[in-house]
């Protein structure tokens, strides 16, 4: 494998979401996610498709900074951009609405997308369970495990290897104190 592409979008994305940090207890720096996004897609998953791992990295680009579609297709290519199309929610959306579109459209995703999805709902559960954010109840916590649970169910049959991780996740979830 060539590691240039892969490292290229670490750093791409590095520098894109440099001013923005995680909301969990910490506030870690957010390039945090994307690289914990594609260790679990190789670890977990054992996903070695290099567009799907520079997705990973990218996942977040598009919706959470100024990058366009157009400059991740001439740094990255076609491939890699349509993965993070499918990714990408629409911010112009109210978050309510952006949460249900992104159940209605998990199970119409490509399997690479839904490899990445489940891979962001892994890592994103693993943090609310480890470090939340300090303002999250216990109730919002449920909810968030409870939708993800939703978004997930619409992309299984890709990859056993994440929904174990993630069906562990969930199950470790449901532990949440009352």
């Amino acid at each position: 494998m060539n590691y240039a592409p892969f490292l290229n979008a670490i750093s791409f994305a590095a520098d894109r979401h440099r001013n923005q940090k995680r909301k969990d207890q910490d506030a870690s720096p957010y390039i945090n996610h994307p690289i914990a996004v594609a260790a679990v897609l190789a670890t977990a998953g054992n996903v070695v498709d290099e567009s799907i791992l520079i997705a990973a990295i990218l996942h977040d680009t598009v919706e959470d900074t100024e990058t366009t579609f157009e400059e991740l297709e001439s740094l990255f290519g076609t491939d890699v951009t349509g993965i993070v199309r499918e990714l990408t929610d629409d911010k112009t959306l109210p978050k309510e609405v952006r949460k249900e579109l992104q159940i209605g459209h998990a199970a119409h995703a490509s399997h690479r997308a839904k490899q990445v999805k489940i891979a962001d709902k892994i890592c994103n559960i693993s943090d609310i369970l480890k470090s939340p954010p300090h303002d999250w109840s216990v109730e919002r916590k449920r909810e968030y495990l409870e939708w993800a649970g939703k978004v997930v169910q619409g992309c299984r049959g890709v990859n056993p290897g994440l929904e174990k991780v993630f069906d562990e996740l969930l199950a470790n979830g449901s532990a949440l104190e009352k």
